[in-house]
């Protein structure tokens, strides 16, 4: 459900939506890493200024750990040329 959302919103800011790809890795008891995997030229516009956009997406994720108990981490790796 989470890397649903993530891949869903990523697509919708980026300018190369065919290489966005989610995975989601468990950390260990109640904590997973979600990898956003974004062409180099979206992964300034999927962090944002400052970090706005990055950060305004965990807080969205974070209502997550309210319904299924598990803290998520985001991180966004480069792709392709």
């Amino acid at each position: 459900m989470v890397e649903n959302f993530v891949r869903d919103f990523a697509k919708l800011i980026a300018t190369h939506p065919e290489d966005i790809a989610v995975k989601r890795r468990n950390l260990g008891e109640n904590f997973d890493e979600i990898i956003i995997y974004a062409h180099k030229d979206d992964a300034g516009k999927l962090i944002g200024k400052e970090g706005r956009m990055i950060n305004a997406l965990k807080t969205v994720i974070s209502g997550c750990k309210a319904k299924d108990g598990i803290s998520y981490r985001v991180n966004v790796q480069t792709v392709g040329e």
